[in-house]
């Protein structure tokens, strides 16, 4: 089976999620460092534009969207399952997606992107790099507003609170076993607790923190360091695997038609290729790249939008 690369930066808390997953099943894999602001050359490379952090390389397939990245490591690896037998699957993913959006965005990031965190967090960072971050992300988030400080903060003691209750009586969210929730839940608490100044607010339960050690032991597995240029001859050398799945239209767009698709929450950048699969899931686009060659791009259904290309 060709090796998992996964395309991260250290600090990237989806990344820090996907991590401790491949750490969960005992996986190698090869990881490459890309920027944290644009430009990403080689990035667009291989996505077509999409530019969050992380994606998955497998070959010449490309997986965007932790939810994806995701499923596919448990397709491809199932064991240990991200899915204990004993809790619905469906609950699983409901949890899973809750902390991915809610608890990430209303809680983790309004909360930690105040005065007193920015200045921990870029303390001796010169000052046009800060700019270029700020600028950055404001091109993201397309003008949408920021949560106060004390809205944020209070918002995010109502979703401890919700987790420290899951905790009262199982070691992990939903059991006697890890599962997806976990990771999903346990990565923007991560980021809080990297920004000394505002972590104490984990300490306001009794069974978080503990929680958080437990997952944080699980580790990252073994990574090899792969530069981004390998990474990149590694697709080119290499051919996407065929389709799989049961085409499943919701457009009336057939296979092999130009479309793009786009984020519908932040960073609106579409990424434009021939529809390959439209699974129940899940979108494939082929698309061709000088230097990276023919590509599959996949894409989950949730948070994105299919349009045939104008």
């Amino acid at each position: 089976m060709p090796n998992i690369i996964l395309h991260h930066y250290h600090t990237s808390p989806f990344s820090e999620k996907v991590r401790l997953i491949l750490g969960y099943k005992r996986l190698a894999w090869q990881s490459v460092l890309i920027p944290q602001i644009m430009p990403k050359p080689d990035v667009v490379a291989l996505t077509g534009g999409y530019r969050r952090t992380p994606f998955m390389q497998i070959g010449a397939d490309i997986y965007c969207d932790t939810a994806l990245i995701c499923d596919e490591l448990e397709r491809r690896y199932p064991t240990p399952s991200l899915y204990p037998v004993e809790v619905p699957a469906g609950l699983v993913d409901t949890v899973a997606q809750w902390a991915d959006n809610q608890l990430f965005w209303w809680g983790a990031i309004a909360y930690s992107f105040q005065s007193k965190a920015m200045a921990f967090i870029f303390d001796g960072v010169p000052a046009e790099i800060v700019k270029a971050f700020a600028a950055d992300r404001a091109a993201m988030r397309a003008g949408a507003p920021r949560t106060p400080a004390a809205d944020a903060a209070g918002m995010l003691r109502v979703y401890l609170q919700q987790i420290d209750s899951m905790l009262a009586r199982t070691p992990w969210l939903l059991g006697q076993t890890p599962s997806l929730a976990d990771f999903a839940a346990y990565h923007p608490l991560w980021f809080v607790r990297r920004i000394t100044p505002l972590a104490d607010i984990l300490s306001s339960t009794q069974h978080v923190l503990p929680w958080m050690d437990r997952v944080a032991a699980i580790g990252h597995g073994t990574p090899a360091k792969l530069a981004s240029a390998d990474a990149i001859r590694i697709a080119h050398e290499a051919k996407p695997e065929a389709p799989t799945g049961e085409w499943h239209d919701e457009h009336g767009i057939a296979a092999g038609e130009p479309v793009t698709v786009t984020p519908l929450d932040y960073a609106f950048d579409p990424v434009a290729g021939d529809l390959v699969a439209a699974t129940a899931k899940s979108y494939a686009l082929r698309r061709f790249d000088e230097r990276a060659g023919e590509v599959v791009v996949h894409f989950p259904r949730v948070g994105f939008k299919l349009e045939k290309a104008h």
